[in-house]
């Protein structure tokens, strides 16, 4: 009876064990003690644990309000552009859009554009720019809003700038970073957005997420 029991116990933490992903790691959860301290608040810069992205009110290239619902139980990318940035920001879309058509199928998957001069870009604006770059309706929203509102999002929530601002008229940010979260809420990575081997980290951290 006890070599039978034994037997089946092996059995199971086989099965168990053939279960798990080959290779598959687990991304680190990122608190704001994590980050490099110049792009955190400082309200913030004691903070080591259950960090979440705060909700949010935005307006995107249809006119629609785009809030976290819209997120619900999906991964998805974030990163603040403007639609005249003749810099850095078209080599950032055009990789975040290799990311779009290698994750066509995956409806978890989504992605979230923020503009930084809202004050130009306008919902036509942000149509006129989806559209001539192939950005999919549902899948990436493009997005507008309060410059206030987005300023803190950047800076309290998901630490993509090193600047410290008030969101006011003289106030500019310029940030090449993704930030990747998960369906918690919570931040998973951040990556050059400029670099291609961090597209290819990006696209093997989102696989991995949705495993």
């Amino acid at each position: 009876m006890h070599k039978l029991s034994l037997k089946i116990f092996l059995l199971l933490l086989l099965a168990l064990c053939s279960c798990r992903p080959t290779g598959a790691k687990e991304l680190p959860i990122y608190n704001p003690s994590d980050f490099n301290p110049k792009l955190v608040d400082q309200s913030l810069h004691h903070k080591i644990e259950n960090h979440t992205v705060s909700d949010f009110r935005l307006i995107n290239q249809n006119g629609e309000i785009i809030t976290q619902e819209d997120y619900k139980d999906k991964v998805y990318v974030v990163d603040f552009f403007f639609t005249s940035c003749t810099s850095i920001c078209p080599l950032m879309t055009n990789n975040l859009l290799r990311v779009q058509q290698a994750l066509l199928k995956a409806n978890d998957i989504m992605f979230l554009s923020v503009s930084v001069t809202p004050e130009i870009d306008s919902i036509p604006v942000l149509r006129k720019y989806a559209t001539a770059k192939g950005i999919i309706d549902g899948k990436w929203h493009v997005t507008t809003g309060d410059k206030k509102h987005i300023y803190e999002l950047a800076r309290k929530s998901y630490f993509a700038v090193v600047e410290q601002g008030d969101g006011g008229l003289q106030d500019f940010i310029h940030t090449p970073n993704f930030i990747l979260v998960d369906k918690k809420k919570q931040i998973r990575g951040i990556y050059d957005g400029t670099v291609a081997t961090e597209i290819e980290r990006l696209l093997k951290d989102l696989k991995s997420l949705m495993q």
